[in-house]
């Protein structure tokens, strides 16, 4: 079980590079036109920050998305499958249980909050509890709880920010000409290249692509895939979420694909949102850690 719970971190905690939005009202009169734009290209613009204010919309009220899950994950020639449970509170805490199959005790965990990122081992009872600035590879590929939260969440993202802003809007290029159901959407920061999908008629998202280029590791790319869209209130969720990747870790290519399959999306909020280690646990030195798992 210790390998299986070691390649989930290695995944997670490798594999999602940088890439939270909030809800935010745009009308049409609030970006004037220069005076060197022309009445079509003025349309134009504004229809694409109607589309993008649309995608937005579409996220979730709640404030708690929980639920059990199938978890799996392949990675070279491992695969494992176990049951888990997924506990999100917004801008708190993304939260992943792993368990025992049949005998459903708790043999993994990993924790996602806007100050530390905590991994926790059950069955030999340590755990690595560190800041997101004491990881390398977290901190250079410029992940932030933020960033996330919002694959998580299916939402668009700009990294740096913790909210989409009205100005954030106007900086996602929408390809309202594309053929077919689908409508690209582009976003570029930096090393970063984020490309989503979103259902022309709803604005609803059903991939996420982020490119990271780096000139000592290369290129990393995650391909994150949404469906199965459940109803929580008024808006929907995607309860099956598939994300792939591939980075240079330790001058070796790494690929991996993990599997999110939720039997359920509820909105229940009596849960802990801190993790509590007892005593008798060993915290482990992060940096000796995560050597560990990304060499298995």
């Amino acid at each position: 079980m210790k390998p299986g719970f070691l390649i989930l971190a290695a995944a997670l905690m490798s594999a999602l590079t940088a890439c939270g939005s909030k809800r935010v009202a745009v009308k049409n009169d609030t970006i004037p036109p220069t005076a060197h734009q022309n009445v079509g290209t003025q349309d134009s613009t504004l229809q694409k920050l109607a589309f993008v204010q649309k995608v937005t919309d579409n996220q979730v009220y709640a404030t708690n998305i929980v639920g059990k899950m199938n978890f799996k994950i392949e990675m070279g020639d491992k695969d494992i499958s176990v049951p888990g449970a997924l506990r999100m509170r917004k801008d708190k805490v993304i939260r992943l249980q792993l368990f025992i199959p049949l005998l459903g005790s708790e043999v993994g965990r990993l924790e996602f909050t806007p100050s530390y990122v905590l991994v926790v081992d059950r069955l030999h009872k340590q755990y690595v509890k560190a800041d997101y600035n004491e990881l390398d590879f977290l901190r250079n590929n410029g992940l932030s709880f933020y960033s996330l939260q919002a694959l998580f969440w299916n939402q668009l993202m700009l990294p740096g920010t913790e909210k989409l802003s009205h100005s954030d809007l106007r900086k996602f290029d929408a390809d309202l000409s594309a053929s077919g159901d689908n409508v690209p959407l582009v976003l570029r920061n930096g090393n970063l290249t984020f490309n989503w999908t979103a259902l022309k008629e709803s604005g609803r998202i059903t991939e996420a692509v982020v490119n990271y280029d780096s000139k000592a590791h290369g290129r990393s790319t995650l391909d994150w895939h949404y469906s199965d869209f459940r109803a929580v209130g008024v808006k929907m969720f995607p309860a099956n979420q598939v994300f792939s990747f591939s980075s240079m870790v330790n001058n070796k290519l790494q690929k991996a694909t993990v599997y999110i399959e939720m039997n359920d999306v509820k909105t229940d909020s009596n849960w802990e949102e801190q993790s509590t280690i007892s005593d008798k646990y060993k915290q482990v030195d992060a940096k000796d850690v995560l050597g560990k798992f990304l060499t298995m």
